[in-house]
């Protein structure tokens, strides 16, 4: 099948990737010349594991290419609009500039029987809104929401856990007239096929209204985030109890209603889904006037900020009530580890901070410091794990890459300096073995 892709950042270009992969012909469009040049060389414009290789075997093959030629997009019988929907510069409700413009320059490219899908986040009523201007063409649209897990993108989309279309035919669409739900119905059964693999695997494929298909995406996002600072917030109960946190996710953990995954108290999410969708989230709920049945989300969002806050206390207080002009080796960049994303990262933030009250910072990460350097110019870098370690008064983990997590061990560490205070942004340490190493161990929300 010939298929489309507009926008080729995070999404787009891990979507089109796949979808070359799995046998379809498929056009990448952006408009950032820089962009589509290195996709077209195969090289991945940002950090995703097996897209390197994925990109280079689609170009190989010649079911893949990159275009800024929205023109190019002509003929493809599905048109996946993958553009970002940042947060408003002056507010929190999500920012759809990118979407619309995607969507009129697609528009002279339509032709009857096509289906545009959108995979884009967007506030519940995007599609309903955008539909009447698609289907003036005779092209149908439909919202196909994606459940990327970055540093897991590509097995994600090629091996989903669920699919979930929404159609205007779920209500009848927007006239109500048959021939729009049988338009509906016949796009659901096009992208079946254009997910044959996952479909053939019995991957869920859920047919949902418009609607519901746009709050998939973004009460997924909501119920995670709220559970990750549901267990922060645990542990600022744990902090004031003298409990320990992790064992307490274990033990509530072990009930099948709650489940582990998720409960890992720390300095809390970041990156560039998460915090703004459940912002764009609360906003969009003002907007239909049930503020109120989200209300939650905004102590979910500050109970999160507030863990950053406490991995700052942590470090100033293993260092005796000062971090001025004291070393502080910062492990991590990313928001997370299998990713170079640092927007919203939590490891910046509270580097940036920590360098605000007066320390000598230095931050290392497998992947992100090239973007890190960008945002954050005024910290140092330095690469490699063991030289950014060394001579520090002080280390944090912030970012569970297994090179901080797993292989630096205590007694390693005790070989860089004589600095003998760790702070586990993660809980991911051993707080017994650095303390019998002859390390001031501080955890977050453990005794």
């Amino acid at each position: 099948m010939r298929i489309s892709v507009i926008g080729c950042g995070y999404l787009g270009a891990v979507h089109a990737g796949a979808m070359a992969s799995i046998g379809h012909e498929v056009v990448g469009v952006d408009v950032d010349v820089r962009k589509i040049r290195a996709l077209s060389r195969g090289e991945a414009p940002f950090f995703e594991p097996d897209l390197q290789e994925l990109l280079t075997a689609g170009i190989a093959s010649g079911r893949l290419r990159f275009t800024t030629d929205i023109a190019e997009a002509s003929g493809a019988a599905v048109h996946f609009i993958a553009v970002g929907t940042p947060q408003q510069a002056h507010g929190h409700a999500a920012d759809l500039t990118y979407v619309n413009a995607s969507v009129d320059a697609l528009l002279p490219q339509l032709q009857p029987g096509d289906i545009v899908a959108g995979k884009s986040t967007v506030p519940v009523g995007t599609a309903a809104e955008l539909a009447p201007r698609i289907e003036a063409t005779g092209a149908t649209l439909v919202w196909n929401p994606e459940f990327l897990r970055e540093g897991w993108a590509v097995k994600d989309t090629i091996e989903p856990d669920r699919l979930v279309v929404g159609i205007g035919a779920s209500t009848g669409s927007a006239t109500g007239q048959a021939g729009e739900v049988d338009a509906g119905r016949r796009a659901a059964d096009i992208l079946r096929e254009v997910y044959h693999p996952a479909v053939a695997a019995d991957t869920p494929f859920i047919v949902t209204d418009w609607a519901t298909a746009e709050l998939v995406k973004v009460a997924a996002n909501a119920f995670l985030a709220t559970k990750i600072s549901f267990i922060n917030a645990m542990a600022e109960i744990a902090e004031a109890t003298g409990a320990d946190v992790t064992q307490l996710a274990d033990a509530i953990g072990h009930d099948a209603r709650i489940g582990r995954r998720f409960l890992g108290s720390g300095i809390g999410f970041g990156g560039g889904c998460l915090p703004k969708d459940i912002r764009a989230f609360s906003a969009r709920a003002e907007e239909l006037g049930r503020g109120e049945s989200v209300a939650f989300l905004r102590e979910v969002d500050a109970i999160n900020l507030r863990r950053r806050d406490r991995a700052v206390d942590l470090v100033i207080q293993g260092l005796g009530g000062s971090v001025f002009e004291r070393r502080i080796a910062v492990l991590g960049a990313a928001f997370k580890p299998y990713s170079d994303d640092v927007r919203d990262s939590p490891a910046l933030d509270v580097a940036v901070r920590l360098r605000g009250l007066g320390a000598d910072v230095v931050v290392t990460d497998p992947a992100a410091i090239d973007n890190a350097r960008r945002l954050h110019p005024q910290l140092t870098y330095i690469e490699d794990r063991d030289d950014a370690i060394r001579d520090a008064d002080a280390i944090l983990m912030v970012t569970e890459w297994d090179t901080y997590r797993r292989e630096l061990t205590p007694e390693h560490a005790s070989t860089l300096t004589a600095g003998r205070v760790a702070i586990d942004g993660r809980n991911g340490w051993d707080a017994a073995a650095w303390r019998a190493a002859g390390w001031q161990y501080l955890g977050m929300g453990k005794p």
